[in-house]
């Protein structure tokens, strides 16, 4: 297992030093537990059609907002599980926004293809992210004034010419995905689907995918954390069709986002629309 790093320490440190430290060590944690439970699992609970939550899900979030409540009282929590829980006092305008395990049907089918996300979103925007993946052993972070890193080493985005060349990570859906989907497939090399949206976006920022797209389906702890990783290591990030990418007022599940190095993203926004 590697071992969990910060950032290198730049001449100014970060203003959000200490929850990230923070934030790294208790997604480390966090996923140490959720492996250990992975092939002990009692209880599979289908939440619809296509999700499922386990008892790591339950467990793993509730050490993560204990550790985040014990040493930040005053913040509030938009988690996976539980839902809002806002504190007594919320003039800090800080939330934590918590995905235990993004990934959760991986993970409950022993697919090793899921990882922790943990953001601090303050006046309205990620300031801090940190996506763990506990199988591999490595931790994506970021914060909003520095480096994208992973393990602790500064990273960034594909700065491959061509479209034609990207990977991609790809979902499509809506009433016209079966003209849309040959269109954008004929676009780029090969379209993947790992089946866990945060560390698929933050593949994006050390290149592993050279862009992200998904038309709706995400929440905003899909993609908090992941998204400030991308940004922060060069990408272009947006909702799908070119706007704001992040709103902790967006209703769940019906987020829509788009990550790519800036020479590709007009373009696949282009190839997106009907």
């Amino acid at each position: 297992m590697n071992v969990v790093k910060a950032p290198s320490d730049p001449a100014v440190p970060s203003a959000w030093a200490d929850e990230l430290r923070l934030a790294l060590d208790v997604a480390a944690r966090a996923g140490l537990l959720a492996v250990g439970l992975q092939d002990r699992l009692v209880s599979i609970e289908h939440k619809s059609a296509t999700d499922v939550v386990t008892e790591a899900d339950h467990q793993a979030e509730a050490l993560i907002i204990g550790a985040l409540r014990s040493a930040f009282p005053g913040d509030s929590f938009l988690a996976e599980e539980s839902g809002r829980s806002t504190s007594d006092d919320i003039r800090t305008g800080r939330t934590w926004v918590i995905d235990p395990i993004d990934g959760t049907v991986n993970y409950a089918n022993g697919i090793p293809l899921f990882c922790v996300s943990i953001a601090l979103v303050e006046d309205g925007r990620p300031v801090v992210g940190v996506v763990r993946d506990p199988i591999r052993g490595e931790s994506f972070a970021a914060v909003a004034d520095g480096p994208a890193t992973l393990d602790g080493r500064p990273i960034h985005a594909s700065s491959k010419e061509r479209l034609r060349d990207c990977v991609i990570s790809l979902s499509l859906r809506g009433d016209r995905v079966v003209q849309r989907w040959p269109r954008v497939r004929s676009a780029v090399r090969v379209p993947r689907a790992l089946g866990t949206a945060a560390l698929s976006l933050a593949y994006v920022a050390n290149g592993r995918f050279d862009a992200f797209v998904q038309q709706t389906g995400l929440s905003n702890w899909d993609i908090a954390a992941a998204g400030l990783i991308a940004e922060r290591a060069g990408a272009v990030v947006s909702d799908a069709t070119g706007g704001p990418w992040f709103d902790l007022d967006t209703p769940d599940r019906s987020i829509g986002l788009v990550a790519a190095p800036a020479r590709h993203h007009a373009p696949i926004l282009a190839l997106l629309r009907d």
